[in-house]
C-alpha cells in the first residue's frame, strides 16, 4: 500500500504533519478494567484542569483551528474532533467505554491534544491519498450524519474518503473483529518532526501492550510525502 501526500496540503496547510502507524496480529475488544480505571482517572484530571482552563490555552486547539480555517472549513460549525473531545469531557459528558482500540485513540488524542483516528485495514481499499476535499466528496460519519469533506484535510483510498481530522467514517471503524489497523496521528505544525516520531513511539507502545501483535511507524511531511507500508 502507498500513502501520499497531496503537495497543496502542505501550501495551504503549512509545516502539518501526518503519523502513520501500521498494526498487525491485534486483537481489539472490550476495554480491560485495569485500562478502564486508568484512563477514567486520566479524564477526571482533565475535567478539572478544564474547569478552570479555557481551550484557547491548548496549542492543539488554536493551531488545528487555523489550520482548518487556511484549508477553506469553518473550525466553529467542523470542530476539529480533539476539540470536541475536550467539550465532552469538560461537560463531564465521556467515559471511555466499548471497544479498547477506540478507547485508547481518543485518550491519545487528549493527551497530545492532536486529532487522532484508527481505522480496520481491511476495509481501506488500495492506495491512501490525504488531500483537501472538494463539494463531491462525501461519506457516512461516525457522527451519524452524510459528511462533506469540503475544505477538510482527508484520508481518501480507491472508495472515497474515509477519515479526516474532523470525524471518521463507518465504512472503516474498527470493531471487534479487527486484527490488522491504520492509525493516523495528524501532528499541528508546532510539532517537530522529532516530537512527533517520539510522540508515535510512545503510543505504539502503549497500543501494543494493551492489543498484542506488532507495529511498524511512519512520518509523512514535506520532506517526505510518499511512503509504503
Amino acid at each position: 500500500m502507498q500513502i501520499h501526500v497531496d503537495c497543496q496540503l502542505f501550501t495551504k496547510a503549512g509545516d502539518v504533519k501526518i503519523g502513520i502507524i501500521r498494526y498487525q496480529g491485534i486483537v481489539a475488544d472490550a476495554i480491560p478494567p485495569m485500562l478502564v480505571g486508568r484512563l477514567q482517572l486520566y479524564i477526571e484530571h482533565l475535567h478539572t484542569e478544564l474547569e478552570s482552563k479555557s481551550l484557547n490555552a491548548y496549542e492543539g486547539i488554536v493551531s488545528w483551528r487555523k489550520v482548518f480555517k487556511q484549508t477553506g472549513s469553518d473550525p466553529s460549525r467542523y470542530r476539529p474532533s480533539v476539540e470536541s473531545l475536550l467539550r465532552r469531557v469538560k461537560k463531564e459528558a465521556y467515559t471511555p467505554s466499548g471497544n479498547s482500540a477506540i478507547a485508547l485513540n481518543n485518550f491519545f488524542s487528549l493527551q497530545y491534544t492532536c486529532p487522532l483516528g484508527i481505522y480496520d485495514l481491511s476495509a481501506v481499499k488500495g492506495d491512501v491519498e490525504f488531500r483537501i476535499g472538494v463539494a463531491e466528496d462525501t461519506y457516512e460519519g461516525l457522527n451519524g450524519r452524510v459528511n462533506k469533506s469540503e475544505g477538510i484535510i482527508g484520508s481518501f483510498d480507491q472508495i472515497g474518503p474515509f477519515g479526516s481530522p474532523y470525524v471518521d467514517s463507518v465504512r472503516t471503524s474498527v470493531d471487534d473483529h479487527t486484527s490488522d489497523a491504520l492509525h493516523i496521528i495528524y501532528f499541528y505544525p508546532e510539532i517537530t518532526i522529532e516530537q512527533a516520531q517520539q510522540m508515535m513511539r510512545t503510543i505504539s507502545k502503549m497500543f501494543i501492550q494493551v492489543h498484542g501483535g506488532e507495529s511498524a511507524i511512519h512520518l509523512l511531511s514535506q520532506e517526505c510525502n510518499t511512503i509504503k507500508i
